[in-house]
């Protein structure tokens, strides 16, 4: 593992299995990653800023090298002042590619001493997003085995379902 700091962004509303993955494989490639959570004034959260940062470092407990943050503003300008040189994002598709490749030019235009890497998820969590559990848990349909069980409870308290 290098003394590499990296950070992972994202709104994690709410943090997925595919999103832990994603974070426990970079934990083991980097010496700290930062989960960056987002603010998002911008996006109508079902889950607060307190709770989205509380429901990822309960569900990445067992990663000493994982630290929760919440950030607003440009995420190139949080990286750089936490000493992180890489930003991690993750790919599920073709469509996820085009975005990314996008959001890390501009980035390194204006960073360019952060590099951005791209992880993949597991093939179980390719098809998963906060948004898409989100409106499953309202519809009542089944969303344990999309999100750990420390953030299954939460959820469905917060959708109504507890």
């Amino acid at each position: 593992m290098s003394a590499t700091i990296a950070v992972f962004p994202g709104t994690f509303d709410p943090i997925t299995l595919g999103h832990e993955d994603m974070l426990r494989r970079a934990a083991a490639l980097f010496g700290t990653v930062i989960v960056a959570v987002a603010m998002a004034h911008h996006k109508k959260t079902l889950f607060t800023l307190d709770e989205r940062l509380q429901l990822a470092r309960d569900a990445l407990a067992d990663r000493p090298n994982v630290q929760v943050q919440a950030f607003d503003g440009l995420v190139t300008e949080f990286a750089v002042a936490h000493g992180a040189r890489v930003m991690v994002r993750g790919l599920r598709s073709g469509t996820d590619l085009d975005y990314e490749y996008q959001l890390a030019g501009m980035n390194r235009h204006l960073r360019p001493e952060v590099d951005t890497v791209f992880l993949t998820p597991d093939a179980r969590w390719q098809s998963i997003s906060s948004t898409l559990v989100r409106e499953i848990a309202q519809l009542g349909g089944k969303v344990d085995g999309l999100v750990s069980s420390t953030v299954l409870p939460r959820l469905l308290a917060k959708v109504g379902r507890a």
